[in-house]
């Protein structure tokens, strides 16, 4: 079959025409952005069929113009073994549903006699009963399940979610409803390929759905855009977003093939095969995107060592102060009874410089929800931006700097560490070593692919236990250089040979 007559260039052709003549705040209503027609053949590509089925049954659930669904017919179509195909599309939004018709009659007119298609105009997550235990109706259960499913933050009592709350951890975004329905769906042994964001691999708000998944498939593939505002043309998508491949089985394979491309086009693509339980952690779910071997490596390396944070009576939290709710205790200087207010503005160089006569940098309350003990911490920018070269940039906080105080406050774009008992300033140099060290924004940033530090995540990772972060931070206060090539170089000495016995 050659290029010009694939069934995709005639449904690409007129779906171009439909968002043309529709604007896009009324397409972002229903989430719905349009698979290109190069990311619908690369994710048609990666299925692998059974050699000797001649009858597949295709699920695409929020199928837009059919684009997805073009896609993988345009695949299965020179296949002369397959004799009977059944496509399912769910779709309930009117504005596009003349389209799909139209167009889904187009595609069995290429291929009569083998095609056989329904529409369900109904919502697909409320179609199907997802929290009913057993067998799912055979009916519902599918060969290939292909989707781009729509990007929609839906309220917390939401049909949707009131629907599935064995998956649901407060305000869900429905792509990932889309995606649990869809293993559901899916017949054992059979695949999965949807394109989605990248934020569920990681966090506690995505934990249940992550806990379901895994119970029920394991990942083959994931595929990487370099690039996020690529992926979806003339279209403003902050998310990052990846192309997961998935399989219905409760064992996984040794490896996991992650692949990267600059953009959409999947020109110059990498390829790097990672262990799978380097990439989908045993201990917390979460799932860690290396691209090279520099990045695996440095999963290796700190995945070994012993501790978390928790582990060792300390925590990441989050400022407590949002400021523009808090306007009437704010101070532009200081006064009597007032406290500072660090700012991510605050963490300079590696230390907090404070004040810096930023407007509204002392707080004076007596509400003890305002206010935190003025003790030893180390501060760490919550937000940065992509082009920035660190991800984790922080700031050594020392109480007796600040000694005229006997409270502080944080604004809520910062995060703190802090430990149960008062850490001592060796301790706090030596959590600067990890976390301002290259090899720990690494680390961060395969966890994660925003450009928001969560404190949940940094309270899963890794750490040498107590008496080598107060060795590194003694050995860092004595060089008074806070670099992050100096931090490296005294990481590089103890890092090696942590063991759980140490």
């Amino acid at each position: 079959m050659t290029q010009k007559n694939k069934i995709i260039d005639t449904i690409c052709s007129r779906t171009t025409s439909f968002i043309i003549n529709t604007s896009k705040s009324e397409r972002k209503k229903y989430g719905q952005f349009f698979t290109s027609k190069e990311i619908a053949i690369y994710m048609a590509s990666l299925f692998d069929l059974q050699e000797n089925k001649c009858e597949f049954k295709i699920l695409d659930a929020g199928a837009g113009s059919g684009i997805l669904s073009a896609a993988i017919l345009d695949k299965l179509r020179p296949m002369k073994h397959i004799s009977k195909l059944y496509l399912t599309c769910y779709e309930n939004d009117e504005n596009i549903l003349p389209l799909l018709k139209s167009n889904l009659e187009y595609i069995k007119t290429q291929m009569p006699n083998r095609l056989e298609y329904e529409i369900i105009e109904d919502n697909y997550i409320l179609s199907q009963n997802f929290e009913r235990k057993g067998t799912n109706d055979t009916n519902f259960l599918y060969d290939i399940i292909i989707g781009n499913p729509p990007y929609l933050k839906i309220a917390k009592d939401a049909p949707e979610a009131l629907a599935m709350p064995s998956v649901c951890y407060g305000a869900p975004n429905l792509y990932f409803l889309f995606m649990a329905m869809g293993v559901y769906n899916l017949k054992p042994g059979c695949e999965m390929i949807y394109i989605i964001p990248r934020s569920w691999t990681s966090g506690a708000y995505f934990q249940k759905f992550r806990d379901y998944l895994f119970e029920n498939c394991v990942l083959l593939q994931i595929h990487l855009f370099e690039s996020r505002n690529k992926v979806f043309d003339n279209e403003s998508i902050l998310q990052e977003t990846i192309i997961v491949k998935i399989k219905k089985a409760q064992t996984p394979s040794k490896k996991i093939l992650i692949t990267s491309s600059l953009s959409s086009d999947f020109s110059n693509i990498t390829k790097l095969e990672v262990p799978y339980n380097i990439v989908v952690m045993p201990s917390n779910g979460y799932v860690y995107l290396p691209t090279n071997e520099k990045e695996k490596d440095s999963l290796l390396i700190i995945n070994r060592l012993p501790k978390t944070l928790p582990a060792l009576g300390l925590k990441m939290k989050t400022g407590i102060i949002v400021d523009f709710r808090t306007r009437n205790v704010l101070r532009n200087k200081k006064e009597s009874l007032s406290y500072p207010l660090f700012y991510s503005q605050h963490i300079q160089g590696g230390k907090v410089i404070f004040p810096i006569g930023k407007n509204g940098e002392y707080i004076k309350t007596d509400k003890k929800g305002y206010l935190q003990k003025n003790k030893n911490y180390l501060f760490v920018k919550r937000f940065t931006s992509k082009e920035e070269n660190r991800r984790l940039q922080c700031g050594i906080y020392l109480s007796n700097e600040y000694s005229e105080y006997e409270y502080i406050s944080t604004q809520n774009k910062i995060n703190f560490i802090e430990g149960v008992q008062l850490l001592s300033e060796e301790a706090i140099y030596g959590l600067f070593v990890l976390f301002n060290s290259s090899i720990y924004d690494m680390y961060y940033r395969i966890l994660n692919g925003s450009t928001q530090v969560n404190s949940t995540e940094v309270n899963v990772i890794p750490i040498p236990t107590m008496n080598v972060i107060e060795t590194m931070g003694k050995e860092l206060k004595l060089s008074n250089d806070l670099s992050e090539s100096n931090c490296n170089n005294i990481l590089n000495k103890y890092i090696n040979g942590q063991t759980e016995n140490d």
